[in-house]
């Protein structure tokens, strides 16, 4: 996961990035801090976001979360929110298929209504008041989850958060485009969006892939809910080294 993170973040840095946000829950919990030491811009994680936004939720009951495997079993959200409130408040479940149904566009399928009960009905159960979805494929499965969970949970989307987290940092760091907020930077996850600004100062964006680019573009068309029509497949070994001299000062070659 390091690995994979660093040649990312390499990548983006070779580009010129302001800030570089680490949309991945997994690749946070396992790779944050050690990406931080590694390049010197900001470098955002969704957890941290996330946990705030869980506690101003909460109305005193227990908190859920759920994400992946990997996510869950790092404990990152469980220890963060730990801090605040007891930890026998803090519940949390793995929920391994919700990526492969949002990645398959299964959104309002059967299907996925049935693994959404089996998956959450111990936090439903539990009468938690607040829910994490600390996975960014998970949003998309946010009205199933919603409709099972009751209109008396608070579901925290762990992307808006962070979007909100950049765009405040940006801002206080004087790096925010003026009069239109936060740019988008880009993520240090398997494919990597950088953001900008044309002649007419609409931002754009740009995305770079290390895997299969018709997937990625039919996938990554549902989360932004318009068309992707150019990804551009890069080698994460040639970026890491162009990222590398860039660190160097000698510049992309």
């Amino acid at each position: 996961m390091r690995a994979f993170a660093r040649q990312d973040a390499a990548f983006l840095y070779g580009q010129g990035v302001k800030m570089i946000v680490v949309a991945c829950n997994t690749a946070s919990a396992f790779a944050l801090e050690y990406l931080q030491d590694a390049f010197p811009v900001p470098m955002l994680g969704v957890i941290e976001p996330g946990i705030a936004q869980a506690l101003a939720s909460s109305r005193g009951g227990p908190i859920g979360v759920i994400g992946t495997s990997g996510t869950v079993r790092s404990e990152r959200y469980q220890e963060g929110l730990a801090r605040a409130v007891p930890r026998e408040r803090i519940l949390a479940r793995e929920c391994p298929l919700f990526v492969p149904l949002a990645e398959e566009g299964m959104i309002d399928h059967p299907a996925t209504e049935l693994v959404v009960g089996e998956y959450l009905a111990p936090l439903r159960g539990a009468g938690i008041d607040t829910l994490i979805l600390g996975c960014t494929h998970y949003p998309l499965l946010k009205g199933a989850i919603g409709r099972f969970m009751g209109p008396r949970v608070a579901l925290v989307d762990s992307a808006e958060t962070l979007a909100e987290a950049a765009a405040r940092e940006l801002a206080a760091a004087g790096l925010a485009r003026p009069g239109n907020g936060a740019a988008g930077a880009g993520t240090a996850g398997a494919a990597a969006a950088r953001g900008g600004a044309d002649a007419r100062g609409a931002g754009r964006l740009s995305f770079y892939l290390s895997d299969i680019p018709w997937k990625f573009a039919e996938i990554g068309a549902r989360f932004l809910g318009q068309p992707i029509d150019v990804v551009e497949q890069v080698n994460l070994d040639e970026a890491e080294h162009a990222g590398r001299l860039v660190r160097n000062g000698k510049g992309a070659e």
